[in-house]
């Protein structure tokens, strides 16, 4: 009896220390998501609890998406937005791609991981990341896996939108006037499902604008004939191509590689080149046009206007376009601004709106639009894989906006195989 009575009497000591101490506080609600700071400056609200990691190829792999990371690091400091690079050879070093992506959540304080390009080993990637650390947002950009795969894995997947700009491109070739459009790749790429299916889109707007849609095939630059046996046979169909289809033809390929020498010689000869497979004022256009664009690295807007004065001046206003802001740096810096925007609570994560609002932060001239991606298969929409796309920006004097962003896609297309 007297052991139970000193029991309780040590029991209601510790008690009333507990309640009139400052040593062991009530438990408070961990809002350490919600937190808003500008103490890195004033950029816009950015917590202080909270880390972005962004994964990208290497400047000589993949400049445009380094370049883009390396900006969204300078707008919010190296405190708060750390950046990796996966190998060059992502093929060949599957474990040290997934391992640099895995080691990011090693950071107690990361909540939003980036990759761009999403090469292969990146669903594996997030998924154990989600293991360990279900709280940080995995966000990939241009996947270069299986879109349902990959969306099974990630919390938001952004490409480019294949199927909408299958018809945009088109409907734009139309308008500028061309009679015939032109698609040279190889079967390699035919065998990708984006690819495939925006030829089908393309063959589909061919049809409902009377125009002519013609196959060609040049070799893969990663065959046996490599970069510059892929880029001399450009160089030496492009005359004979125009000589066939005529002036108002408009050309699209599938590889970077085909696309300078393309330019160069549709610029010579004659022809429509509508936008690039990856847009950009950098891909293809000043290799064609022999211009250094040293000086204006990293400001897009002063990059296109050297590109298109050079294009004017060569006799191809009118003809020539683009994206006005490279797809591969806005990715980067706008998928992680995205990040940033539903870690405050300012944006929903699949909310196309809120993409494009973040998007716009690192082009602020031109417009984006996209639309959750459908499964060609069973019809079905997944709700965190998103196409997104540029507006189109024709060169000339001046130049302008086609208003692709503005144009309702036939509902039709997106089912189109």
């Amino acid at each position: 009896m007297k052991k139970l009575l000193g029991i309780l009497l040590a029991a209601t000591m510790l008690l009333s220390l507990a309640a009139c101490g400052n040593d062991a506080p009530p438990p408070v609600e961990d809002n350490s998501q919600n937190e808003v700071s500008t103490s890195n400056g004033d950029e816009g609200n950015v917590g202080d609890d909270f880390h972005i990691g962004i994964v990208t190829g290497s400047v000589s792999q993949s400049e445009d998406d380094r370049r883009g990371a390396e900006a969204f690091q300078a707008k919010y400091g190296e405190d708060r937005v750390k950046l990796a690079i996966y190998p060059d050879n992502f093929n060949d070093e599957l474990e040290t791609t997934i391992q640099t992506i895995v080691n990011l959540s090693d950071d107690p304080d990361m909540k939003a991981i980036v990759m761009n390009q999403s090469v292969p080993g990146t669903t594996e990637a997030f998924r154990k990341i989600k293991e360990r650390r279900p709280d940080i947002l995995c966000i990939a950009g241009e996947s270069h896996e299986d879109l349902p795969e990959i969306g099974s894995a990630a919390d938001l997947v952004c490409n480019n939108d294949f199927v909408a700009r299958g018809y945009l491109i088109i409907r734009t070739a139309h308008e500028l006037g061309c009679d015939t459009f032109v698609h040279i790749s190889f079967p390699r790429h035919m065998s990708y499902e984006t690819m495939s299916r925006r030829v089908a889109v393309m063959k589909a707007a061919c049809e409902e604008f009377g125009m002519k849609f013609v196959m060609e095939t040049a070799p893969d630059p990663t065959s046996d004939v490599g970069v510059p046996g892929a880029q001399a046979y450009i160089l030496e169909k492009v005359p004979e191509w125009v000589n066939t289809y005529g002036e108002n033809a408009a050309y699209f390929c599938t590889n970077d590689a085909h696309t300078e020498p393309l330019l160069k010689q549709l610029l010579e000869y004659g022809g429509y080149f509508i936008e690039a497979d990856l847009p950009s004022p950098l891909m293809g256009y000043p290799g064609a046009l022999g211009i250094d664009l040293t000086a204006e690295a990293g400001d897009f807007e002063k990059i296109l206007a050297k590109v298109e004065a050079s294009v004017v001046e060569q006799g191809g206003a009118g003809k020539f376009g683009t994206w006005a802001y490279s797809y591969g740096y806005v990715t980067s810096a706008g998928l992680a601004q995205h990040a940033m925007n539903v870690i405050n609570g300012e944006s929903e994560l699949c909310d196309m709106d809120d993409i494009a609002k973040a998007y716009k932060e690192f082009s602020p001239k031109a417009n984006w639009n996209g639309s959750n991606y459908t499964n060609v298969s069973t019809g079905v929409k997944a709700e965190n894989v998103f196409l997104v796309y540029q507006d189109t920006y024709i060169m000339g004097d001046p130049g302008r906006f086609m208003g692709a962003t503005d144009v309702e896609v036939p509902e039709s297309y997106f089912t189109v195989k």
